[in-house]
């Protein structure tokens, strides 16, 4: 698919999209967390437009290992301001969230898409997709934040995976949202050791055969931490490595922290990678 419908906007798959994160809680993993200061996450929201980003993906509840769910209300509290004030900031609004109620809140204050890790499995979130013209990111984590790494067992990671998202795909279209505004993501580290981690990055060309729009989040993650030995507030030069393997074997957005360094460096790809015509070609 060479496009996706994000509301009112029709995204072209023409190169790698940059989706920057905005952080609206107090206990992000990567330490960004911007939950007591709404006017600090609006103003990183439009300084990650200014750097390059395609998309703003804002969520208002932690999903690292082990996090605890927000209640309702004091999720909404937190994300619908930023909403209100970055809806005009030129780009789509995606909102990380796994409930109903937040969906309907969200895309009504301007959201154009929803980033669900649960993948739209909460009572009532494919009909709120449904009821709506946002797109969808379907997500695969086994269990929940709270107890995902207890549940990271599997027989071909790669395969399961694929089998989830493609009978999500269809729980979606089957309740009315059409596959132009779908998008699939392995989901890195979302109940996943780290060889199940690398062999899915290693066989992503597996999800990108779904069909479907590939989302990659592994920017900052711990799975770059094993490897190199970096502590998260050094994996910048880590997460543009991984970001550009990904968009090489076929990831069609790239959720990340560092948006300007992640833009230069896929621009250096671009440039490489397109062979320039022969006069008079």
């Amino acid at each position: 698919m060479s496009f996706l419908d994000f509301g009112h906007y029709r995204l072209s798959f023409a190169r790698p999209l940059i989706m920057g994160i905005v952080n609206v809680t107090t206990d992000s993993f990567s330490g960004d967390g911007l939950a007591e200061d709404p006017r600090r996450a609006v103003d990183h929201g439009r300084r990650l437009v200014a750097e390059g980003a395609d998309l703003l993906d804002i969520g208002a509840e932690s999903s690292r290992p082990g996090a605890v769910p927000v209640p309702l209300e004091e999720e909404l509290g937190r994300l619908i301001p930023v909403i209100e004030r970055l809806r005009d900031c030129g780009v789509p609004l995606s909102v990380d969230t796994v409930k109903p109620e937040v969906m309907r809140a969200a895309i009504a204050a301007g959201a154009a898409m929803i980033n669900d890790i649960n993948a739209l499995q909460a009572p009532g979130a494919l009909e709120a997709l449904a009821a709506s013209n946002a797109a969808v990111c379907l997500m695969h984590m086994r269990g929940q934040p709270s107890t995902m790494q207890q549940q990271a067992e599997y027989i071909d990671v790669v395969g399961e995976v694929a089998a989830f998202l493609c009978a999500r795909v269809a729980a979606a279209e089957q309740a009315g949202v059409a596959r132009s505004r779908v998008v699939v993501d392995p989901g890195f580290g979302f109940g996943k050791n780290q060889e199940h981690n690398l062999d899915l990055f290693r066989h992503l060309d597996r999800i990108k055969a779904i069909g479907l729009p590939l989302l990659v989040g592994v920017s900052r993650k711990s799975m770059l931490g094993l490897i190199t030995g970096s502590p998260v507030e050094n994996r910048v030069h880590a997460s543009v490595a991984a970001a550009l393997l990904a968009a090489q074997r076929g990831a069609d957005i790239l959720r990340v922290h560092d948006v300007a360094a992640t833009r230069d460096a896929l621009a250096v790809l671009r440039a490489l990678q397109i062979s320039p015509q022969p006069p008079g070609g």
